[in-house]
């Protein structure tokens, strides 16, 4: 086969695991690495680090990305209604006492908390040196190609059968799940140092904040963010209040190049944050005065860390409760366990990612 790129972008790391990897720096979490977690456990507690699944509520944070909404199953036979509540198997027969309730979920897979696959976000990029930039993602896997838009399925019903969703056959989260995604979890406690105000943090705030905790982040840690906004959020009580929270939390400066630069070369293998995006969304850079249009993502983070090295992303995790309980035992790693769905070509996923002391 012929390589799917001659050229890689400036700062990736394309080809680190394999010119076919689909893992990316989740393969630094080794057995070793696993092993690591468990030995931070030694109380035995368990923090769930997951909104409710119905978290922020409604779509004001987010219009692309709808709550879910949940349906009964419906059963044939001749009960009443034919629904899956409390269906009875004395409608079939009348000797069996069996009552059985079933559901149907149809939801954004990135509406609450969630991972970010490596095929959520790429770049147009010319990967394979024609001199037209082209629609690329980690490692040169193409749109079109290997992320296509999803076919109908003959078999779904009319209602979920409307809008196909696209189809990662390379990239999809599955490959994090059958990973497993367990392993030491670091915690940075940007709240306790930085408050909750809105603010771009950068390399410089960042390792001010490591050396006054005494945090060493070490190859294949799975790194987690506090900002407190997760827990703003959850106090709104599914209304969120756009105006505040557009003033809350912080996030990292995508910016930066001192510290997308750490990122890679600390080896840490995610980044996982209770806040919408990991980085802190801002105006894009000012083109110089009189020079010409400058080329640049929305998302420099997302780009740098999903598109350029293999780094999955995690958002909206529900982070204060275990930040907290750390702080007042003087800790900062523990066991983390979050595993996706294992759902084939889907391009992120929701997660209840459990944290063991």
């Amino acid at each position: 086969m012929a390589p799917r790129w001659k050229h890689s972008p400036d700062g990736a790391r394309w080809g680190e695991f394999g010119p076919d990897d689909q893992r990316g720096r989740m393969n630094l979490v080794t057995r070793e690495k696993v092993l690591q977690g468990v030995a931070e456990v030694r109380e035995g507690l368990s923090f769930c680090l997951s909104l409710p699944l119905d978290v922020p509520g409604g779509a004001r944070m987010n219009p692309r990305r709808q709550p879910p909404q949940r349906y009964s199953v419906i059963r044939n036979g001749p009960s009443a209604g034919q629904q899956g509540f409390c269906w009875s198997y004395a409608s079939e027969d009348p000797e069996l006492t069996d009552v059985v309730n079933d559901d149907v979920a149809l939801l954004s897979l990135q509406y609450s908390t969630q991972w970010d696959s490596l095929a959520h976000v790429g770049s147009l990029f010319d990967a394979d040196g024609d001199g037209v930039a082209e629609a690329v993602f980690y490692n040169g896997y193409r749109a079109g190609e290997h992320i296509r838009p999803g076919t109908e399925d003959p078999q779904a019903t009319q209602a979920f059968a409307r809008f196909p969703g696209p189809q990662a056959d390379a990239l999809g989260i599955e490959h994090l799940a059958e990973h497993g995604a367990q392993g030491r979890g670091v915690m940075i406690d940007l709240e306790h140092h930085l408050g909750r105000r809105r603010q771009a943090v950068g390399y410089d705030a960042l390792m001010r904040i490591l050396e006054a905790d005494g945090i060493a982040v070490e190859s294949g840690d799975m790194v987690c963010l506090h900002t407190g906004f997760a827990d703003t959020l959850l106090a709104m009580n599914r209304r969120p209040d756009l105006e505040t929270l557009h003033a809350t939390g912080s996030g990292l400066d995508g910016w930066d190049d001192r510290l997308l630069n750490w990122i890679v070369d600390v080896k840490l293998a995610c980044l996982l944050a209770d806040n919408p995006a990991v980085e802190l969304v801002v105006p894009k850079l000012a083109r110089p005065a009189g020079g010409p249009a400058l080329r640049q993502p929305r998302l420099p983070l997302h780009e740098h860390c999903l598109f350029k090295n293999g780094i999955h992303l995690g958002e909206l995790w529900y982070l204060t409760e275990l930040a907290r309980w750390l702080r007042a035992h003087g800790r900062s790693r523990f066991l983390l366990t979050a595993p996706p769905l294992r759902l084939p070509g889907a391009v992120g996923s929701p997660a209840t990612p459990i944290a063991t002391v």
